[in-house]
């Protein structure tokens, strides 16, 4: 089967789809969860590809300027006020380690995680899924910021930049230098 071949996430556990029934959603019907203590989430994920470039984006470089990941280290793409810069997951049942590193317009404002994928074929292949993710490692609100700063005068980024502003000033977030968004080595 295709699961047992490692390309698609196992079953989302029972527990982890209770405790994400008692949260508010986004657009898409998805938990939005406020507490990074709570590291087991029940995420929909979609996919993208380079081949098939959003509007400004630049071949195979991420928002951060790095080359996608598609290897033991995959790139995925999120709303970096939720999920910030070098943000390192695993989605269960997938041996692969993944590290936010880019963002999409289109997911500012939901808890959607994009999982990059080098082909059309493959991209295809994933769609859209909902997955329980575990987050290893969170990324740095910091380093967020100062990626962001700079680029507030494109709407989405502004709206990520002052979400992140606020969660930062709130208090709600923990500061950490840590790896400043670099790809640990893993």
């Amino acid at each position: 089967s295709t699961r047992s071949a490692g390309f698609l996430p196992g079953e989302v556990d029972l527990a982890v789809k209770a405790a994400a029934a008692t949260l508010p959603v986004d657009k898409y019907g998805r938990p939005t969860y406020f507490s990074e203590s709570i590291r087991h989430r029940y995420v929909r994920t979609t996919s993208y590809s380079h081949q098939e470039n959003e509007v400004g984006a630049v071949g195979r470089l991420s928002a951060m300027g790095t080359t996608l990941k598609y290897g033991r280290v995959r790139s995925a793409a999120a709303d970096w006020s939720r999920y910030p810069v070098g943000t390192i997951f695993r989605i269960k049942g997938l041996p692969h380690v993944y590290v936010v590193d880019d963002y999409g317009s289109g997911l500012v404002g939901t808890n959607t995680i994009d999982i990059y994928h080098p082909t059309l074929r493959l991209m295809r292949k994933w769609a859209t899924r909902d997955t329980e993710i575990h987050v290893v490692r969170w990324g740095s609100w910091e380093r967020t910021a100062n990626l962001l700063r700079g680029r507030t005068r494109h709407e989405h980024c502004a709206r990520m930049y002052y979400a992140t502003m606020a969660k930062i000033n709130s208090g709600r977030v923990v500061q950490r230098g840590g790896l400043g968004g670099q790809t640990p080595s893993l």
